[in-house]
């Protein structure tokens, strides 16, 4: 990857490390995006009592570690492997993929222009890195509100097909909420009344989509840009519902939430 960060991490900071050494009680380790040497203390490895170290880290093998101490008058940095969580290096893996496609990108459009990627790259970089903590985020901006690559000073001969290559390349970006509704009316006109207001529910919000699974069941499904927006979504759809049939005495109503978020 080109892409790199000036300074010093701070603490609590997440970084990609390659292993450079192992020994028997510590590591060495090549922080990535700083490009400065950290260490690993075998107590920072894995919970519990450790009888090779070799069976968690190699050299060469690509790690996410947590800064957890830095001296900077003599430059040591400490990072942990053990204190990352799975779901912290799922995010950090896919942040690094996604700065990797971002990069891909300048360098089709390297090829385009028939210049060295290298040297495109770092035009763009200098430009966009210090509005943006990655380049990922400045093509983000692009897709989701239209933002000009031109107005933020990327020069005329790039900004137009690079923001072409980035509209063809990344795709807006899209969560879900889901959960299944029952609903139950004993009234006469009962499975009418179902029906009416699962239609109003449907109808009430943008990007709902409610199905039919049987036995009085049925499935939601709600779109946004964000989960803020997507539970504003849902709140709203689920509203319909509630107002119609929580204090029906002759109706069951329920909503219960799908966990898994995507």
């Amino acid at each position: 990857m080109h892409f790199k960060k000036q300074g010093m991490p701070e603490e609590g900071e997440l970084v990609f490390c390659t292993v450079t050494k192992v020994q028997y009680h510590s590591v060495f380790v090549q922080i990535e995006e700083y490009g400065k040497q950290g260490l690993i203390h075998i107590s920072e490895i894995s919970p519990g009592r450790i009888r090779n170290i070799r069976d968690f880290v190699k050299e060469g093998k690509m790690i996410v570690c947590k800064v957890i101490k830095i001296d900077r008058s003599r430059g040591n940095i400490d990072v942990s492997l053990r204190r990352v969580t799975e779901m912290q290096k799922r995010h950090k893996t896919d942040e690094r993929k996604q700065e990797q496609k971002a990069e891909k990108i300048i360098e089709t459009l390297a090829t385009q222009l028939n210049k060295k990627p290298d040297v495109v790259y770092k035009e763009i970089s200098q430009i966009l890195l210090p509005k943006y903590e990655m380049l990922q985020y400045a093509f983000e901006d692009v897709i989701e509100n239209n933002t000009r690559l031109e107005k933020l000073g990327v020069p005329k001969e790039y900004a137009e097909k690079l923001e072409a290559l980035v509209r063809e390349k990344i795709k807006p970006k899209i969560v879900h909420i889901s959960g299944k509704i029952i609903i139950k009316s004993y009234a006469k006109a009962g499975i009418d009344d179902v029906k009416t207001a699962l239609s109003k529910s449907q109808k009430a919000e943008e990007n709902v989509k409610i199905s039919y699974l049987g036995a009085g069941q049925y499935s939601i499904i709600v779109e946004a840009k964000n989960y803020k927006e997507a539970e504003k979504r849902l709140k709203g759809s689920l509203e319909v519902l509630s107002e119609t049939f929580e204090h029906d005495k002759n109706a069951e109503y329920r909503f219960e939430r799908n966990e898994k978020k995507d």
